[in-house]
């Protein structure tokens, strides 16, 4: 979220970064822009001032009350209150309009996208994302390679009809060993970032409020994207749907959320910092604007399990950290023996919190090319600010932290790519070796007769 003053301050930069997030609406490039934004703020403190001389006016004439009344002029006393009584009238209207035009700014405010970094490519879309590095090569198959769900349904281990049964579209029950390999995935991804890469394991909840969605931005944007539980007593009740935000709570549509979120409305010391935290989580998105896309097999299901990464940092160690982080979603899949490729996102496809972002593409035979399974993220203070996050740094000065997310890695994508690189002529699939101690000596998944 960015801070009026700093728009105030510096109009052109702000107006060119804006320019550099390419898929803006019209009505959105207006409302965007210094000008629109500096012509609201200046409503807001004529508001303000507004009130404020009101308001030294009202004590200043209750002191010139007392002040008349000791000199004996009854008629200037007199004057004074009934001013002083009109002041008292009409300071609440000027309070609220205060009040009113301050919430306009924040709410315009909290709808635009964070700034890419000047070395972040230009483009419209993911067409203009750009390869930063590659790792690994295809595997030579003897046959035709199948995709996942062929293979797991073929097994008799992975089964979308009796989830649909279950829960409708986009949903599904694994079983057997294939329940265990997706299981295992996520066992050796958190082993291995806390183990090796220095991340403490947490065990957050789930379901959070309104202002924690706010905070790393799934509010207000992308409200109809998330899922939402709601309190039964509030249905007893007949509650309104215009009071159900106070009573709801956010499906989370990833461990970012209640991660990033654990240093909200905090002052950290700069000791504590790099704070470098991971969870393994079932996540929940909505996919409401997933029609028609992947409707097949696993790739995009509205419940699944991720192995998040989240960094706090000091403002100049974000860009180093951030390739930290890569590097670590990198080694889960370098030692599972994946093709892979990383690329930069480009302007028109990088998400909304995000000044920077990597997605790292696995390579699925089955599908014949890559698909994302990690995304890692700069953020700077964009998140930080709308959760109020900071650390005193060595001038004693509370600043902002930067915030940093990504995918270490996506399970359900993790177990996609396993199934379609290890996968046999025979419709098995043999188990990786980094994966063997948690699979209890099972080296290959095959039909149970």
């Amino acid at each position: 979220m960015y801070d009026i003053k700093s728009i105030r301050e510096n109009p052109e930069a702000f107006d060119r970064g804006m320019a550099r997030r390419p898929n803006l609406k019209p009505d959105e490039k207006e409302r965007f822009s210094s000008k629109f934004l500096l012509a609201l703020d200046e409503k807001r403190r004529a508001a303000i001032t507004a009130f404020e001389q009101a308001q030294a006016r009202r004590n200043a004439a209750s002191k010139e009350v007392g002040e008349a009344k000791k000199a004996k002029d009854e008629a200037r006393a007199a004057a004074l209150m009934a001013e002083v009584a009109e002041l008292k009238t009409t300071m609440p209207a000027l309070e609220d309009e205060a009040k009113k035009l301050a919430a306009e700014v924040d709410a315009v405010l909290a709808w635009i996208p964070n700034t890419p970094l000047d070395e972040v490519p230009e483009g419209a879309d993911e067409h203009g994302n750009v390869e930063y590095r590659r790792h690994g090569e295809k595997r030579d198959y003897a046959f035709a390679p199948k995709q996942h769900f062929e293979l797991g349904e073929a097994l008799g281990q992975m089964d979308f009809e009796r989830a649909a049964k279950l829960s409708g579209a986009r949903f599904v029950v694994l079983q057997k060993s294939v329940a265990r390999l997706e299981r295992a995935l996520g066992q050796f991804f958190l082993d291995t970032h806390t183990q090796e890469h220095g991340y403490t394991e947490v065990n957050p909840p789930l379901l959070v409020r309104d202002e924690v969605m706010f905070g790393t931005a799934q509010l207000p944007k992308f409200e109809d994207d998330q899922f939402w539980a709601v309190s039964g007593e509030v249905f007893a009740n007949n509650a309104a749907a215009s009071d159900m935000k106070g009573n709801r709570w956010g499906m989370i549509p990833t461990a970012e959320v209640p991660l990033t979120n654990l240093v909200r409305e905090s002052i950290l010391s700069e000791d504590e910092l790099p704070l470098r935290l991971t969870a393994l989580t079932p996540c929940f998105r909505a996919e409401a604007g997933a029609a028609g896309r992947d409707t097949r097999g696993m790739i995009r299901q509205h419940q699944f399990t991720k192995v998040e990464l989240v960094s706090i940092t000091a403002p100049e160690k974000s860009r180093e950290e951030h390739e930290r982080m890569l590097a670590c979603a990198e080694a889960v899949l370098k030692k599972l023996d994946l093709h892979y490729r990383v690329v930069t996102l480009c302007t028109g496809d990088m998400g909304f919190a995000s000044q920077k972002t990597y997605d790292i593409e696995v390579w699925l035979p089955g599908q014949g090319m890559f698909r994302e399974i990690s995304s890692c993220s700069v953020c700077g203070d964009f998140q930080a600010r709308r959760m109020n996050a900071r650390y005193r740094a060595k001038d004693n000065k509370p600043t902002f932290v930067h915030t940093l997310n990504g995918s270490g890695v996506a399970v359900g994508r993790a177990l996609i790519a396993v199934m379609e690189n290890y996968q046999q002529e025979d419709g098995s699939i043999v188990v990786p070796d980094a994966l063997k101690p948690y699979m209890g000596g099972l080296t290959k998944i095959e039909k149970v007769k």
